[in-house]
């Protein structure tokens, strides 16, 4: 198994933990893909989480329209909302938090001591990000009813590298299992 194939697992491992558990929702794991650096236009909410330790950095994130942000709050706080405010901000950022924390622990084996910052949260439209260099992201789309959720990985070794380069992702080092 590579490091590519552990990062997807544990993604949808703590994400569908965290959903059962916070928030009473069992969801599943769709699609997954590969993003790349790009700026397209953005809508909704971005929460990210930064990961370090040892020779790895890199970051964790959630994508997610206002409509599931607020459907994430009141199910989390059991508490109804119709619209985006600093209480679903701060949801969100706990729901990354938690999730991308899940992900950092199933690493920690493959990869040693990782740290992670303190969830950041965006929501406006028309935004754009980007992140510097030629970073991939691993994407898994999580659905739920006419929502999807999405939360991306991307990690890159500072210096050290072990075995050959991932197919997917250029920065991602394959760990044989």
């Amino acid at each position: 198994m590579n490091l590519q194939n552990i990062i997807i697992d544990s993604i949808s491992r703590s994400t569908t933990h965290v959903f059962s558990t916070m928030l009473g929702v069992q969801i599943h794991s769709g699609e997954v893909t590969a993003e790349h650096g790009t700026l397209e236009a953005n809508d909704g909410l971005l929460s990210f989480i930064g990961v370090a330790g040892g020779t790895w950095t890199g970051t964790g994130s959630l994508t997610c329209s206002p409509v599931l942000a607020c459907r994430i709050h009141s199910r989390m706080l059991s508490t109804e909302t119709a619209a985006v405010d600093q209480e679903v901000l701060d949801a969100v950022a706990e729901l990354t938090n938690m999730i991308v924390g899940g992900v950092k622990t199933d690493l920690e084996p493959y990869l040693g001591p990782l740290g992670l910052s303190i969830p950041t949260v965006i929501f406006g439209r028309n935004f754009k990000t980007r992140t510097a260099g030629s970073t991939e992201w691993i994407v898994v789309k999580f659905p739920w009813d006419d929502e999807v959720l999405l939360v991306k990985m991307c990690l890159a070794s500072k210096g050290k590298t072990a075995n050959a380069m991932s197919p997917i992702a250029g920065q991602f080092c394959a760990l044989e299992v």
